[in-house]
């Protein structure tokens, strides 16, 4: 059975929310057991009317505003500092925090520790592409500047995530540019690629920006900064989409009848790309399978994020990833 630490405390949404995404991953999963790092007062009652859930109280939180690396420091009982010491310690196989993306890079980077031979764990996303493509992304904002052979480790990284969420035999891996020119592309785009062709990788070459949502790569690699604005383009291009939709929703009953038709699949896209259909990124490179949720996550989210790092534990992705990393 697969236990998952769930940081209940760390999310912009009350912990009742998180909780509620719990409980539902363990009724869609009967094999699941989960452990709750979380004030008594949320996660002992929970724990009590669940059998295959059990506590790890805590006195501290950190808050999205505070300085990541201090507050992991300075916060030894905060939630998510010791949901990381108890995946450290075996208490737990993976961990799911929707709390501050710098504490939970942090925390899980020194708290759990980092696979031998991996030199930066990278946030990554599986986003949605035309024909039912499905486009490993990353890295999607852990490391701003990362040199030629780090780049290479994302590649391997994303190609073992690929094979074991996907189960792409070999993936082909793209490097997000300016172009599909191999010439095409800043000097560091240049070095990039160079170091890429020569790894055993299946490198197939640049991706544009048109590929991430479409079906050319099966893994596109770049360093976090880009990656990030790659990401946040997307998010804000879809809620300008959902936005103007229900603009046009509203000129007319037979706009409305439409949307109501087209409600669920709507849903489901915009679900699809936030991540949220897998919960969050996952921070590839560390020693445990560890997904990573919107602070401002539903409980669906949680749900689906918690399962995904159990299924992350199933598929051996730790495993993959480390015999992938060529030392």
């Amino acid at each position: 059975m697969p236990v998952i630490c769930v940081d209940v405390m760390g999310s912009d949404q009350s912990p009742e929310v998180v909780l509620e995404g719990v409980r539902m991953a363990l009724q869609k999963d009967q094999e699941l057991e989960v452990l709750l790092a979380g004030a008594d007062e949320f996660v002992t009652p929970f724990a009590k009317k669940h059998d295959r859930a059990k506590t790890l109280v805590t006195t501290e939180v950190i808050a999205m505003s505070e300085h990541p690396a201090n507050a992991v420091r300075q916060k030894k009982d905060a939630s998510i500092v010791r949901a990381a010491q108890a995946v450290k310690a075996g208490e737990a196989d993976g961990l799911f925090s929707a709390g501050s993306t710098g504490a939970v890079l942090t925390a899980a980077t020194f708290g759990i520790g980092r696979i031998k031979g991996v030199k930066r764990p990278a946030l990554t996303l599986i986003f949605p592409g035309l024909g039912g493509h499905r486009t490993v992304f990353l890295d999607t904002g852990a490391n701003a500047d990362v040199r030629p052979e780090v780049l290479v480790q994302f590649a391997q990284m994303g190609k073992a995530f690929a094979n074991a969420s996907l189960g792409i035999e070999n993936p082909t891996i793209g490097l997000l540019c300016n172009g599909s020119e191999e010439t095409k592309g800043s000097e560091l785009a240049l070095s990039y690629h160079a170091a890429l062709a020569e790894a055993a990788i299946n490198f197939g070459g640049n991706a544009e920006g048109t590929d991430i949502l479409g079906s050319r790569f099966d893994v596109i690699v770049t360093d976090g900064f880009t990656g990030n604005v790659a990401l946040k383009s997307i998010e804000s291009t879809g809620k300008f989409i959902m936005s103007s939709l229900k603009d046009a929703i509203n000129s007319s009953k037979k706009a409305a009848f439409g949307a109501l038709l087209l409600k669920d699949a709507l849903k489901a896209t915009a679900a699809e790309l936030s991540g949220d259909s897998v919960g969050g990124a996952f921070l590839l490179g560390v020693s445990a399978p560890v997904l990573k949720g919107h602070g401002a996550t539903s409980s669906s989210a949680v749900c689906a994020g918690t399962l995904s790092a159990a299924n992350a534990v199933r598929a051996n992705l730790v495993e993959k990833i480390s015999s992938s990393i060529q030392l």
